[in-house]
């Protein structure tokens, strides 16, 4: 048997693997572009979140799962500010199936991430001055078979 039979034959009787290698911010900005004029008026913030999730990776069972937020928030109709974040994280994965790791980088290894990110916002928030902004928790479980769903319907349509 082959070093690389031994090790599939190893990891098939260790089961499903996943650890978290590392956490980390890879891109982040923040703009004000009505600052200061913005701080005169009475505060009732309209809150807009758009997400995404990239995958790539990086060896055999390494992952880089990013999560980029966008959250603009605006305050009578002007951007009271702008907040761009991608988090990311290098997870070890090993012993799924196809549709186990699809569902893993795409629903749990986000799940994960949300946390990191919302803190980094709120952070970047409170240090601009602004009100703290402490986004909701999402179900990426539910946002998962969501897509699935349209991309699935949207198969079924092309044929």
């Amino acid at each position: 048997m082959s070093e690389n039979e031994q090790n599939a034959a190893s990891q098939e009787q260790q089961g499903p693997q996943f650890s978290v290698q590392r956490v980390y911010i890879k891109d982040s900005s923040f703009e004000s572009p009505n600052a200061p004029e913005i701080f005169m008026s009475p505060w009732q913030p309209e809150v807009g979140l758009e997400m995404n999730t990239q995958t790539n990776q990086l060896g055999d069972n390494a992952f880089e799962v990013v999560l980029t937020l966008t959250v603009t928030v605006k305050n009578e109709d002007k951007t009271a500010f702008l907040v761009e974040l991608q988090q990311a994280g290098i997870f070890a994965i090993a012993g799924l199936g196809e549709a186990e790791m699809h569902h893993t980088l795409g629903a749990f290894c986000p799940s994960i991430l949300f946390p990191y990110a919302r803190e980094a916002i709120d952070s970047m928030v409170t240090k601009a001055s602004f009100p703290a902004l402490m986004l909701a928790p999402v179900n990426f479980d539910a946002l998962y078979a969501q897509q699935m769903a349209q991309q699935q319907a949207g198969e079924e349509a092309q044929h």
